[in-house]
C-alpha cells in the first residue's frame, strides 16, 4: 500500500483557495484509485511549525546525547517530519505564490525537514521519491510574459525539492486566478478558466498515474 504525503499552505480555505481545490482534487483520485492506501496531511495554512532557529539548528550537527531538553525538542519535530518525508511513496504539496514567492509556511516546513547528512547531502534518504506541486497564481510568469523574470516559485522549489531533497519534482500551474475578482483582468477570465480545468484534470490523471506506477 502506498503512502501519500499530502500539504497544503495556502492561508485561505477550501472553496477559497485555487491550490486546494487542485490538491483536493489529486488526493479525491488518489484514494478513488488506492482505497487502502495511507495519506499523511498537513495543513500549514492552519497550523503551521515553527520557523527555524538556533536551537534546532545546532541539534542537527551534535551528537544527540549532548542536546538539551530544548534541542531534544526542537530536534524531535525535525526528526519527525524526516520521517513523514521518508515514509511517503508520493508527496503532494500546495504553493500558492505571494509576493512571488512561497509562502513563509512551506518555507518553515522546508528548513525544518531539510537536515543535511540525512534528507539532505550526498545520498538524499527520499531520493526519487515523486512530488507534485500545485503552484497557483494570480497572474501570469510564464515564459514570454512580462513578469516572467519574477517567478520565484518553481524556480526556488526546483532547486530545493530536486536539488537538495533529491525529489522527482512535477508542476501543475494554474495560473490568473484573480481574474474574476478583479476588474482590470475581465478580459484575461476565459484563459482563467482554461487555466484551472487543465490544472483540476491534470491533478487527477497525475494522481492516477501515481497509484497505476505503485500498484503495478
Amino acid at each position: 500500500m502506498a503512502t501519500l504525503l499530502h500539504i497544503d499552505t495556502s492561508v485561505f480555505p477550501e472553496g477559497g483557495s485555487a491550490s486546494r481545490a487542485v490538491t483536493a482534487a489529486f488526493r479525491k483520485t488518489w484514494e478513488e484509485q488506492h482505497p487502502d492506501g495511507t495519506v499523511i496531511y498537513r495543513d500549514l495554512g492552519t497550523d503551521p511549525l515553527p520557523h527555524l532557529d538556533g536551537v534546532a539548528a545546532s541539534a542537527a550537527f551534535s551528537d544527540p546525547a549532548t542536546h538539551s531538553p530544548e534541542q531534544q525538542t526542537a530536534f524531535a519535530l525535525r526528526t519527525g517530519l524526516a520521517e513523514e518525508l521518508e515514509r511517503a511513496d508520493a508527496i503532494l504539496i500546495g504553493a500558492p505564490m505571494y509576493n512571488f514567492t512561497i509562502p513563509s509556511t512551506l518555507k518553515a516546513w522546508l528548513d525544518q525537514v531539510i537536515i543535511m547528512g540525512r534528507t539532505s547531502g550526498a545520498e538524499p534518504s527520499a531520493k526519487g521519491t515523486p512530488v507534485t506541486v500545485v503552484a497557483s497564481r494570480g497572474g501570469s510568469y510564464a515564459p514570454g510574459t512580462p513578469r516572467e523574470d519574477f517567478e520565484y516559485v518553481q524556480n526556488y522549489l526546483e532547486a530545493v525539492l530536486g536539488g537538495g531533497l533529491g525529489l522527482e519534482v512535477d508542476f501543475i500551474v494554474p495560473e490568473l486566478t484573480m481574474a474574476p475578482v478583479n476588474e482590470a483582468m475581465a478580459d484575461l477570465i476565459p484563459k482563467y478558466e482554461a487555466s484551472r480545468d487543465k490544472a483540476l484534470e491534470d491533478a487527477s490523471a497525475k494522481a492516477k498515474a501515481l497509484v497505476d506506477r505503485f500498484t503495478a
